[in-house]
């Protein structure tokens, strides 16, 4: 194949794809995407972050052509943008392991806005959400894993996603999708730096991916060109964002439609590098027979992992909740004393400027220790692996490993699983009929003759906390 041609052939598979192209599987874990990012979304709204940009979205304009989660209305664009911010602030949303993108915070985000703007069905709604997962899953394995060094997928590759979203949406051509990633791709940003302050630049990653992703399927719709390599061009996104592509992982199995069918959901409100690690910790607390409030019984506890994810939850005193999802002696421990690692787990009250405050959660973060295992990091990212043995004061040592957190298709969980994080999350925030009401809008999504009319019969009853 020759150079810069992946971009085309992608695009024209992206352009081409029907509802109808899509088999039942593929079919059942988009709609199992949407869901699991709802409900991020809208407990995500609630946030800080999110409120700021929700202010800062209605500053855009006055529109009304989609929802904003944080209340009210606003242009596609804008309405992309503060959703897709949303729904990555609370780390609950969906992840892709070979990829590590959260494919919904930017995609589904932007893939709603559009489609409520155009009154869309489900089916078109649906088969934009799978055709955007497929070009961000496809271009983020072609770039990994060290385009991961410095660039976060979410706000990068995942452009790319938010663009294919859209613009199957909108019907594009193969010739203008190729052009909206094109201007996707020119758009692609989000490095880690954000990671060294703790500061709000994560959100905003996937927020922008998703207005980018709208901008650019609206400006190919309406004629305007971008780079038509520019994904193998000679100043394309390969060249600039990795070491090595690999872009055979563009074009291999075209034209069938299912990488969503990869996705994985996170069960733990943190970084997914620490989940292997945390279910592990879960697993040998019941084996221990330890109840809450017994760090005491614990001697230490030690955790192999793998670089790259290291390099991202490698903090060991967190002094605030953001740290503290990216600790993975942190997740470990609480995950070990309480039995979770859920949104309470990261409140602010537990974190200060000396670090963790409860006396015996900080001790037994103090007794924890992280290694960098060689065989673990030879084996990502195809698996997100962890060792862990645990020492008991009595001379007890317990180990387990694991190559693949809860969630993800090697350990899958069923749809009622999702259903029900999603009404503890939902519910928790505006209560139990609005979360009912909220899940059944995600539910039977392919027999919507009109996505704008579901989700606006949702919100024309807004919960005060949803108020602007």
């Amino acid at each position: 194949m020759a150079a810069g041609q992946p971009s085309r052939e992608l695009a024209t598979v992206l352009a081409a794809t029907r509802f109808a192209d899509l088999d039942a599987a593929t079919v059942d874990h988009t709609e199992r995407a949407v869901l699991d990012w709802l409900g991020s979304a809208l407990a995500g709204s609630t946030e800080v972050p999110a409120a700021i940009a929700h202010t800062v979205a209605r500053g855009f304009g006055d529109s009304s052509e989609a929802t904003m989660f944080a209340g009210g209305r606003a242009s596609a664009a804008a309405a992309a943008f503060a959703n897709g911010v949303a729904a990555h602030i609370l780390e609950l949303d969906d992840i892709h392991k070979t990829s590590t993108v959260h494919g919904g915070a930017p995609i589904i985000s932007a893939a709603l806005a559009v489609a409520e703007r155009e009154c869309a069905t489900g089916e078109r709604f649906l088969t934009g959400v799978a055709v955007g997962y497929e070009a961000a899953f496809r271009i983020g394995e072609a770039v990994n894993p060290s385009h991961y060094r410095f660039w976060h997928p979410t706000g990068t590759v995942a452009t790319f996603g938010a663009a294919a979203a859209a613009g199957s949406i909108l019907g594009l051509t193969s010739e203008q999708m190729l052009h909206a990633l094109g201007s996707a791709g020119t758009q692609a940003a989000g490095l880690w730096e954000f990671n060294a302050d703790g500061a709000m630049s994560k959100h905003l990653h996937p927020g922008k991916a998703a207005m980018n992703g709208v901008i650019a399927a609206d400006l190919a719709r309406a004629g305007f060109t971008g780079a038509s390599r520019i994904l193998g061009g000679e100043r394309g996104f390969f060249r600039a964002m990795c070491e090595v592509a690999d872009s055979s992982r563009i074009t291999a199995g075209l034209p069938a439609i299912g990488k969503i069918r990869e996705n994985g959901y996170k069960l733990h409100a943190c970084c997914g590098h620490t989940h292997s690690a945390i279910d592990l910790a879960i697993a040998l607390r019941t084996r221990a027979g330890l109840s809450d409030g017994d760090a005491a019984a614990v001697e230490s506890i030690e955790i192999d992992t793998y670089g790259p994810g290291h390099e991202i939850v490698r903090e060991s005193r967190p002094r605030t909740p953001y740290q503290a999802k990216f600790s993975l002696a942190y997740c470990v421990a609480v995950a070990l004393l309480e039995g979770r690692a859920g949104l309470e787990q990261f409140s602010g009250d537990r974190f200060g400027v000396s670090g963790v405050q409860p006396p015996d959660l900080a001790a037994l973060v103090a007794r924890t220790r992280v290694r960098v295992a060689a065989d673990l990091t030879r084996k990502y990212p195809a698996a997100w692996p962890a060792r862990l043995t645990l020492t008991l004061r009595d001379g007890a040592r317990l180990q387990d490993a694991s190559d693949y957190p809860r969630g993800t298709p090697e350990n899958p969980i069923d749809r009622r699983v999702l259903e029900t994080k999603f009404s503890a999350l939902v519910g928790d925030r505006f209560g139990v009929e609005f979360a009912a009401r909220s899940l059944a809008a995600a539910s039977q999504l392919a027999s919507r003759s009109n996505v704008s009319e579901t989700f606006g019969a949702v919100f024309s009853v807004v919960p005060r906390e949803l108020a602007v």
